[in-house]
């Protein structure tokens, strides 16, 4: 299952787009190789707990524009792909060559409030969104400022 949503993802992305209408199928894979990021920090401390799933689905829709329903479905299809899900090297590597440097600063923001949605980061958490970070290019200092801005978010 998961070497076919890899492929569906790879093809979306790295199929030049000839017309506006093929833009959607590159932004639904971003959107799902993202989505993917997300859960796995949201399970790295094997607890998926009800306020994570909550501040998942907030930080989808707002993120990326979506209404519930739709960051619902997306949440449901990167749920899915998780449970097969061995390496993110993969899905990190499509987002850092698919992404401008401040995209993927964006997404370490969304890793950071997703690690700390809980009210704590886990040490498995902190881990996984710096091996991400790593494997996406952001600089240290940057994610350690996006870190520290999603640590006092959630402590307001």
């Amino acid at each position: 299952m998961i070497k076919r949503i890899f492929e569906t993802v790879v093809t979306a992305i790295t199929t030049p787009s000839s017309g506006e209408s093929e833009a959607p199928d590159r932004d639904g894979a971003l959107r799902l190789a993202t989505a993917i990021l997300m859960v796995e920090i949201a399970r790295a401390d094997h607890v998926f707990e009800e306020s994570e799933f909550e501040r998942l689905l907030e930080l989808i829709a707002s993120h990326f524009e979506l209404s519930s329903g739709d960051a619902a479905d997306l949440v449901v299809s990167a749920s899915e792909a998780t449970e097969d899900v061995v390496h993110l090297h993969e899905f990190t590597q499509l987002l850092r060559k698919n992404l401008t440097d401040a995209e993927k600063g964006r997404v370490v923001g969304l890793l950071w409030q997703i690690a700390y949605a809980d009210g704590r980061l886990d040490k498995y958490e902190d881990s996984l969104v710096l091996k991400i970070s790593d494997l996406l290019y952001v600089s240290r200092g940057r994610v350690m400022q996006l870190k520290h801005v999603a640590k006092m978010a959630a402590q307001s």
